[in-house]
């Protein structure tokens, strides 16, 4: 969906007068959301994982090893939000 908007914003974009100004703005803005918002949810993820996991380890120390998986599995979210602006700005 938000390829879409992105899309749509383009051909608004182009079919103006202002030019590749505007086109070249609506893509950099698109590439930001892109990485700020997973950015965003990942350090809520994050949050609520880290105060799960202190609770677990200090009742089971052996689990270290599945806290720090958890703590590494929204991670993703913050690189792919970095391949889609990648994919969204064309570089």
């Amino acid at each position: 969906m938000f390829l879409q908007v992105v899309a749509a914003a383009e051909t608004a974009a182009q079919s103006t007068s202002i030019g590749g100004g505007l086109q070249v703005g609506l893509i950099a803005i698109g590439a930001a959301l892109a990485i700020g918002l997973s950015a965003l949810s990942t350090g809520y993820a994050q949050s609520k994982i880290g105060a799960a996991m202190a609770g677990l380890l200090a009742e089971r120390p052996e689990m270290v090893g599945t806290a720090i998986i958890m703590l590494a599995i929204p991670e993703t979210m913050v690189i792919l939000g970095l391949v889609m602006s990648f994919m969204i700005t064309g570089l």
